[in-house]
């Protein structure tokens, strides 16, 4: 494991996948809204994050979560594990909604700093209209991965909790 791609939507504990995963295997951890925005929650220049993708994508290893479609052919077919966070629709919601409250006002890890969490209409309205086609858009990366790529689809906080802890026995034994 060298290269991992992690999508999900909104809610579904991509960034803190990342960022356990990454603490078990010391690959660096790279997260797609510290590179869509900038300060102020003002979103960076097309340019500059297609640029910003590619850079990590052509790296040798790294673990990217979050979507970015222009890029997403590509970093799938540098990837070699995919992981689709495929959470239920009201757990997520749940996940957003605490998190807003618990860190408003306040910057999460995965973004740049100065954006603050907050209640933006426009992000729960995004949750709401694509909670069925981005779904089936990431669900969909699991036949257009190559042969080589290893996939896991995980639906629930136990699929989560048992997909680390063989990251955790890979380490123990030296893999």
């Amino acid at each position: 494991m060298k290269r991992v791609m992690i999508v999900g939507q909104p809610g579904g504990g991509k960034s803190w996948l990342a960022r356990q995963m990454g603490a078990r295997t010391g690959l660096p951890v790279y997260h797609m809204d510290q590179i869509h925005w900038m300060s102020g929650w003002v979103e960076r220049p097309f340019e500059d994050k297609l640029r910003m993708a590619t850079e990590v994508e052509n790296s040798d290893r790294w673990i990217f979560e979050g979507g970015y479609a222009v890029t997403q052919a590509h970093r799938l077919s540098r990837a070699d594990t995919l992981v689709v966070l495929d959470i239920p629709f009201a757990l997520r919601v749940w996940r957003v909604f605490w998190r807003t409250l618990r860190d408003y006002g306040r910057t999460r890890p995965d973004l740049p700093e100065g954006c603050p969490e907050n209640f933006a209409l426009e992000f729960w309205q995004y949750i709401w209209k694509t909670r069925r086609t981005v779904r089936q858009r990431n669900l969909s990366l699991l036949d257009q991965a190559g042969p080589e790529t290893t996939c896991h689809v995980l639906r629930s906080r136990q699929d989560v909790a048992d997909f680390l802890k063989t990251l955790d026995g890979s380490r123990k034994s030296g893999q």
